[in-house]
């Protein structure tokens, strides 16, 4: 692995590593909007379940992309 390999490789782990705490939070967010009461009308819990199903997106794109950083190149 060269360096700039690497150096996208730490890039992309430090992002993952942060998009896992947002992903966190937003679960969170999510279990204390819901103690609120009703779901149906409660915008803080719909934005919660919109910032996890994001936050899980972005986790599967960064893992691919970590993932084709760590393949050998074919030089």
């Amino acid at each position: 692995m060269n360096d700039l390999q690497k150096l996208k490789l730490e890039m992309w782990t430090k992002k993952l590593a942060e998009t896992e705490k947002a992903l966190a939070e937003a679960m969170t967010r999510k279990g204390e909007a819901a103690q609120m009461g009703d779901l149906s009308e409660n915008a803080a819990y719909k934005m919660a379940i919109e910032d996890i199903e994001m936050g899980y997106a972005r986790i599967n794109e960064i893992a691919k992309i970590i993932e084709n950083i760590k393949k050998p190149s074919k030089a």
